[in-house]
């Protein structure tokens, strides 16, 4: 109820937000006071790529990289400790006895290798951390990760029609390798339409709309407010607005098979090295889509289930 902030009632309010780089690192100083790190553990960069992350998800990605330590007989917790732990603050817990078969790992494969392409060619997203063909807690077959690189107080039109295409690169792929697509891309596939929505009805990002805001779920709603107030989106306008957020899939759908099949030949090794080992890492990626395969790390394979 709106009327609980009025003035004279709370007449201070204190917003806590993200912290930036340099309270990351004392956040993290302070979580690991009574924790054994190795040498080779460096918490500046640690606070460099976990941007975005809460006081709370700081201290959850310690845990975990004492947990993980802890299970693997280490005396102290490493950078790959904490690599690891990484990986399940942000996508969740990896599911390696859940068992798959083989063309669902090959449709995981390249359907994750597409997002990755993307990820690593477009100017503003990206750069991939992690991906895998392992199953989440989550529900998911698999999962490409990209690491945070910087703190952003905006973001541009350009980097979400990127994002829209990045979401879309898994169906992508699919439908280039098999000429069908499945249901595992509808995660994908409301991602970007909930972007392209908001960039049409919210943030006036729309050339054909306008910058008018369209947005008709207000912030402060209380019992009783929807009583009596239609919509305020006229059925020719909200028709509009479809058409325009379809456009805008269409549009950077298009873009983004263009750019997929210009790296064909990396699609397909991507997913091969993800059948072989499962899960690559941003250095393998990175050798491998420059085409140095020579370099690419002898990383432990990961056990079948």
């Amino acid at each position: 109820d709106p009327a609980i902030l009025r003035p004279g009632r709370f007449d201070r309010k204190i917003t806590v937000s993200r912290p930036d780089i340099g309270g990351r690192e004392e956040i993290l100083q302070v979580h690991a006071r009574n924790k054994p790190l190795s040498e080779d553990v460096d918490l500046k960069q640690v606070a460099q790529t976990t941007a975005g992350f809460t006081g709370a998800d700081l201290e959850n990605l310690l845990n975990e990289s004492a947990i993980h330590a802890a299970m693997q007989n280490h005396t102290y917790i490493s950078q790959a400790d904490i690599r690891k732990a990484f990986v399940q603050v942000g996508i969740g817990t990896e599911k390696h006895s859940r068992i798959i078969s083989e063309e669902e790992k090959k449709i995981t494969a390249y359907h994750e290798a597409g997002h990755a392409i993307l990820f690593h060619v477009l100017p503003d997203v990206g750069p991939v951390y992690t991906v895998s063909i392992i199953p989440t807690g989550l529900g998911a077959a698999g999962y490409t990760m990209p690491l945070p690189e910087k703190d952003e107080m905006f973001v541009t039109r350009s980097k979400m029609l990127e994002e829209i295409m990045v979401s879309l690169g898994g169906r992508i792929a699919e439908e280039i390798i098999f000429g069908d697509i499945t249901t595992g891309a509808s995660s994908d596939i409301q991602k970007a339409t909930k972007q392209a929505h908001n960039m049409v009805t919210r943030y006036g990002m729309s050339l054909k709309i306008g910058t008018v805001n369209y947005d008709d779920q207000e912030e402060d709603v209380f019992i009783g407010y929807e009583i009596g107030h239609a919509k305020k989106n006229s059925e020719l306008v909200q028709g509009q607005i479809d058409q325009e957020v379809k456009n805008i899939i269409d549009a950077c759908y298009h873009k983004a098979k263009e750019l997929i099949l210009e790296y064909e030949d990396v699609l397909h090794k991507s997913a091969e090295l993800l059948l072989e080992k499962e899960k690559i890492g941003r250095e393998e990626f990175e050798a491998l889509f420059e085409g140095h395969e020579e370099k690419l790390q002898a990383s432990e394979m990961i056990p079948k289930a």
